[in-house]
């Protein structure tokens, strides 16, 4: 009975432990990415369920690849609100329920995906969706006008602006952008390489701190680990918040006002007016796009009261100026 009774206890005291884990697993799923758990899916006939957390799920392609009627090329932005504005659109027009297909990639990445034809791989798997539009910064989609990727002209459609996403309770008391040098805080920060918000986030530590706080965050500290970049979009940023990786990183301020929204413990530090840089978001047609007339129905859906009232949500401000820039 003793030597049973031990078992039983040597069981359990290593049983524990592994419920505990999973428990706390389980507990922290829904920070992990698609995070809408399939939400953002406009295919109407699903077939097989097999999303595995961490291990085989695509966050970044929406949709029924196989026979769509509208293609978005979308700057991750707002991966959030690219559902609502989906069911909206097809609310206007019902012909297009669930034949839309949508990328919520950093636009830099979206644009090899448009050199090379539409065709991208992920895992083990290859498909070609060839795009109908391409949403993203006015400027990048400007450029691309001008290389003849896309065809002119550019409808701009909201603003945004930049925060500082920090954990709940702000345990690295991050309160302007010149903390994000300090010694011993880790930050997370969007990849120079292929995302355009880095580019801005530099433009506002050069108002914050001049061209030294720029380095410091940027490369003294990547260089000694105090930075960690992005792999993939500062979609990873609130990621890294909620895993430990680091207590502050710059995104827009329509990132953190979704995370807070959906009961994540993130939270924000604003960044004054003087310091801070707008973004005006943009799209265009792709140049030979498979399904042109929708490109544009699309085009001007996403400057219409339907779709701003969505973008409000998250804080976006409607473009005031011209709807569209040659």
């Amino acid at each position: 009975m003793r030597k049973a009774a031990l078992t039983a206890a040597l069981a359990a005291a290593l049983l524990l432990p592994l419920a505990a884990r999973a428990a706390e697993r389980v507990e922290n799923d829904s920070i992990f990415p698609p995070w809408q758990h399939g939400e953002n899916n406009d295919a109407t006939q699903r077939g097989l369920s097999f999303t595995v957390l961490e291990v085989d799920d695509l966050a970044d392609f929406h949709g029924d690849v196989s026979d769509p009627k509208l293609v978005l090329y979308v700057g991750g932005n707002y991966f959030f609100a690219m559902a609502p504005l989906v069911a909206a659109f097809e609310q206007q027009h019902p012909e297009f329920n669930g034949k839309i297909y949508w990328e919520t990639l950093p636009p830099g990445v979206l644009e090899k995906q448009i050199v090379a034809g539409g065709t991208v791989t992920s895992g083990n798997m290859t498909w070609t969706a060839k795009p109908d539009a391409y949403l993203a910064g006015l400027k990048k989609v400007q450029s691309l006008i001008d290389r003849g990727l896309l065809t002119g002209p550019a409808v701009s459609y909201v603003t945004n602006s930049l925060t500082i996403m920090v954990p709940s309770g702000n345990p690295g008391h991050v309160e302007t952008l010149s903390d994000l040098a300090r010694p011993g805080l880790h930050v997370v920060m969007p990849n120079p390489e292929f995302e355009g918000i880095a580019h801005q986030i530099e433009a506002s530590l050069k108002k914050a701190g001049g061209e030294a706080l720029a380095a410091t965050v940027y490369k003294a500290k990547v260089a000694d680990g105090g930075t960690v970049l992005t792999q993939i979009h500062h979609r990873q940023t609130p990621l890294f918040l909620m895993q430990g990786r680091a207590q502050a990183g710059v995104t827009w301020q329509s990132e953190a006002a979704f995370q807070e929204q959906v009961g994540n413990p993130i939270t924000h530090v604003d960044i004054p007016s003087a310091q801070n840089t707008t973004a005006i978001y943009a799209g265009a047609e792709v140049r030979n796009a498979p399904h042109p007339e929708a490109a544009q129905l699309w085009l001007s859906f996403i400057r219409s009261p339907a779709a701003l009232s969505i973008f409000e949500r998250y804080g976006f401000k409607p473009f005031a100026g011209t709807t569209s820039a040659g």
